[in-house]
Order: structure tokens, then C-alpha cells, then sequence
């Protein structure tokens, strides 16, 4: 079969070869695929790859403009090092040297408080701190909301295994103030969420486990960091030390793993349904085009996953669908140094939804890592919209650029025109992890696991950052080369 964009894309009619179809070519869809013709390789097994994407590139949310001297990220920017998945297949793509730390001097994370930014305290960490002395020295809350704080060791550990919030876990352990004023927010930056809805046990399980272990979240933090007190130091909002990206940005790693499957890759493709044909697989296209596969792994988002099962899972189906998703967009912007009164030395900043303002975050990217932007320029992004902001999302391009400079002159002092600005939108990008979820991708999972040679992966089950996606997209190519190595076998 050759694609209608005439890339070449075909086929093998050979039935001595297997053929393994990965639905999505976001990161997760592009290191599931390669992982796959990684075992084949090692095995000298005869099989064949192809990645069907619905869009005109690969990469997801991973994609960098290179403009000008400028390294300008529209989506994720870094990814977390502890998280091994995402540094190894960058060691196995030869892309380790490419690989570069944040910069050490501006690991600072400031949040909004009444109109101006204030540090968050050193050893603060998403929803609770480790000491309490930069706590009680900060003015980022009041006498009581710091007696709140200092008590959380003695407030009784829950009991209960069932599933909590973030808003119930924090004004719980730790008080309403911590919600409000740092942990609503720095979690709005992962996550895009309501805290009223978002899984303490989808998406930080370790502060669960504090409370568990140690009967309190401060004594678990301190514990934590005295563990590690050996290896790094410690600062602000972070640990900062553990994230990296690329030389040249982001969309380096998808770009190379593009590279590396080259022909594999099927562009405006968009899989709308599933059926049996004999012992394989028989999937359909929008533009009615059908391409048959010994093995498929989805890798596109739940609510497309869900329709694609649909007639041969309806269980499965009914379940993707539940997992709802936000929109949200990043808005870069270059400026002069000399438009800044003094900027802040900083990564970036976030902004609780109490303060009332029109973005969530805002992040210094020449700052965070080297190479972002030439000498005497400074590359900053906003983010909008997200679950507690839905509204920004209705905006032209114009008016949220607009929207966002008025922020940025409020907060930051600059009222200078950007040398250049560049919106990108994300529709319906961030799965919520709302209470419940992991019950509901285990009954996902058991659906699926009925259905023969079929895997799913992606952001939308355990774990949205870059390497929980291609460890959710390695795990299920492992598992379908096994059944295809098990089936040949036979």
C-alpha cells in the first residue's frame, strides 16, 4: 500500500512477516514503535512497523521553533532525569551528549502572592515543606496559616485506603493557606487540574505514602531529603537538579526517533475503528483506506482510543471515555534584558487561582537551561487556560498575546512590545487524573487485556510526563512482540 502523501509508506504482503501497527505519533506511539523494531532487531525477527498519525508531524507535545537564535519550546520543556525511561532512550538513540542539566545559578520557582512574587521557601516541595524555619521566615503566609503548618505532625493519619483530592489532602495535612496560596498552583502547572478533583493517588502518591509511613507529610519530606542530603542540594519549589532537556530543544527526541523510522511513519492517518480479519487485525481510516496488522498498540489519547475499541470492547470503550481531558496553551515571548526593571533571576513563577489573574504559570526559558536565546535577549512563556481557566481558551491568538503582556507588566514590570510571539494551542491535551482513576485504568486495563494482541499506552494512564510516556509505550511494544515472538514460535 502507498500513502496518498506519497511517502512511500508500504506494506509487506510476505505472511513469514509480522506486522505490528502503532496507532498516534506522540512520543509514547514513536518509542513504542521503536522499541519494537529494537527486539526485532535483537531477535532477528522478521517484522514490520507502521505508525499511523493523524496529523502532519510527529511528536506531540513535544515541538520546538528555532527562530532567530532563539530555542523556543511550545510544549514540555524538560523531563524529570529520576524517571529513567526518557534519559535511556536518549543513551540508546546516541543523543546522550545532546542532553543538558538546568542552570544551577536561577533554580529559584516564585508564586503570586496579592499581586507580587514571593519565593517559595526553600525545601518546599509541591504541598509541603521539609522545615519549617524558611517557612516561618517567608511572607507567604500569615501567623496562623504557619501554625497550621507547623501542627501538620501531630494531626492523626488517615486511615481510610480510599481515594482522596488534592484540595481534601493538603487542607487535611497541612491547611487551607498551603492549598490555596502554593500547592493548588504548582500542581495547576503540572496537571491543568481542579484540585477538588484531581487523585492524590494518580498523581503524587509519594506524599500518600508519607502519611502512611510516617504519620505526617513534613516528617516524611525531612526524612526524604536527608536520604538524599549525600547526592544534591536542595532548593525552592523543585528539585531541579533533576530535570533536563536538549542542546537544540525538546522535539530533538522525536525528531531523531522520526528519523530512525523513516519510512514506518504513515501521516494523516487517523484510525477510526477496529475488526477482526481471520487472526489479525483490520483498521480503518477516515479516508477509507483499511491496513491490516498481526499486532496494534494505541497510543492516541483515551477519548480516541475509546472510539477506535468501541465495537470490539464496549466495556473498554465506556471506560476511555470517562477520562476527561483540558485544553491549554503556551504563549512565548522575546524581549530585551533592558526591557526588564531587574528580572527575576528565576525559572518562572505560578499563580494560584485566588489571585485572580489570566495565566497559571509563567517560566524564564533563557534562563532555565543555556542556549535559549541570544546574549542580551530573554525568552519567557506563559501558560493559559487549563480547568481552572477555561475561559482564556476562547481568546483569539491576538487577545490571549495581549492578555498575557498585561500579566507580565502587572507581575513583572515589562511593558515593552515582544520582539516576536508564538501561540500554541493544546485542544483537549491534558488527561485528568480525577479521583477514582486508577480504579478506572484498572478496569481499562482488564478490558483490554481481553482483547488478542492489542495494548494501549500513553499520558492518559499512569503518568503524564515524558518518561511515564515512553515507558507506558516500551512496556506495551514488550508486550506485544512477546505474544507476536510467542504466537511465530508455535
Amino acid at each position: 500500500m502507498i500513502d496518498r502523501e506519497g511517502e512511500g509508506f508500504q506494506t509487506s504482503t510476505d505472511p513469514h512477516i509480522k506486522r505490528v501497527a502503532v496507532i498516534g505519533g506522540g512520543i509514547t506511539g514513536l518509542a513504542a514503535a521503536y522499541r519494537v523494531r529494537e527486539l526485532a532487531a535483537a531477535r532477528e525477527f522478521p517484522l514490520e512497523v507502521q505508525l499511523l498519525e493523524r496529523g502532519t508531524r510527529c511528536g506531540g507535545a513535544l515541538e520546538t521553533i528555532r527562530r532567530d537564535g532563539f530555542v523556543i519550546e511550545t510544549g514540555a520543556d524538560s523531563f524529570l532525569t529520576e524517571k529513567r525511561a526518557c534519559a535511556e532512550l536518549a543513551a540508546r538513540l546516541g543523543l546522550g551528549a545532546e542532553l543538558i542539566p538546568t542552570r544551577e545559578i536561577y533554580r529559584k520557582t516564585y508564586v503570586v502572592r496579592a499581586g507580587r512574587l514571593v519565593e517559595i521557601p526553600a525545601g518546599f516541595s509541591l504541598l509541603a515543606p521539609a522545615h519549617l524555619g524558611p517557612v516561618f521566615r517567608s511572607s507567604l503566609f500569615s501567623p496562623i496559616g504557619k501554625l497550621r503548618i507547623a501542627i501538620e505532625p501531630f494531626i492523626p493519619a488517615r486511615t481510610s485506603e480510599d481515594d482522596e483530592s488534592l484540595d481534601s489532602f493538603v487542607t487535611r495535612r497541612l491547611g487551607r493557606e498551603v492549598l490555596e496560596r502554593v500547592a493548588q498552583a504548582l500542581a495547576g502547572g503540572i496537571y491543568t487540574a481542579d484540585p477538588k478533583r484531581l487523585s492524590m493517588i494518580a498523581t503524587m502518591p509519594r506524599f500518600v505514602e508519607m502519611e502512611r509511613r510516617y504519620g505526617s507529610v513534613v516528617k516524611g519530606m525531612r526524612a526524604a531529603e536527608n536520604a538524599r542530603a549525600s547526592k544534591s542540594s536542595e532548593v525552592s519549589g523543585a528539585r531541579w537538579s533533576l530535570f533536563q532537556s536538549f542542546k537544540n530543544g525538546m522535539a530533538t527526541l522525536p525528531e531523531t526517533l522520526a528519523s530512525r523510522l523513516g519510512g514506518s511513519i504513515r501521516k494523516g492517518a487517523e484510525v477510526i475503528g477496529m475488526s477482526r480479519n481471520g487472526n489479525a487485525w483490520r483498521l480503518s481510516t477516515s479516508s477509507g483506506d483499511s491496513i491490516d496488522a498481526d499486532g496494534v498498540i494505541c497510543a492516541a489519547p483515551a477519548y480516541a482510543a475509546s472510539r477506535i475499541v468501541a465495537t470490539i470492547a464496549p466495556a473498554a470503550a465506556k471506560s476511555l471515555g470517562e477520562i476527561s481531558y483540558a485544553t491549554a496553551a503556551t504563549v512565548n515571548l522575546t524581549f530585551r534584558e533592558s526591557d526588564f526593571d531587574g528580572p527575576p533571576r528565576a525559572f518562572g513563577f505560578v499563580v494560584p487561582s485566588i489571585e485572580h489573574r489570566r495565566i497559571i504559570a509563567g517560566s524564564f526559558s533563557s534562563f532555565k537551561f543555556e542556549g535559549r536565546a541570544p546574549a542580551g535577549a530573554i525568552l519567557a512563556r506563559a501558560f493559559v487556560g487549563g480547568e481552572m481557566s477555561r475561559e482564556m481558551m476562547t481568546l483569539s491568538d491576538d487577545a490571549m498575546i495581549a492578555a498575557v503582556r498585561d500579566e507580565f507588566r502587572a507581575l513583572l514590570g515589562v511593558s515593552a512590545a515582544p520582539g516576536f510571539a508564538e501561540v500554541k494551542r493544546w485542544p483537549d491535551s491534558m488527561p485528568q487524573y480525577e479521583v477514582g482513576h486508577l480504579t478506572r485504568v484498572g478496569e481499562i486495563e482488564r478490558a483490554v487485556a481481553e482483547i488478542p494482541v492489542f495494548a494501549i499506552a500513553g499520558a492518559a494512564y499512569r503518568g503524564v510526563g515524558i518518561p511515564d510516556c515512553i515507558r507506558s509505550g516500551e512496556d506495551a511494544a514488550d508486550a506485544i512482540f512477546a505474544k507476536l515472538a510467542t504466537t511465530k514460535t508455535k
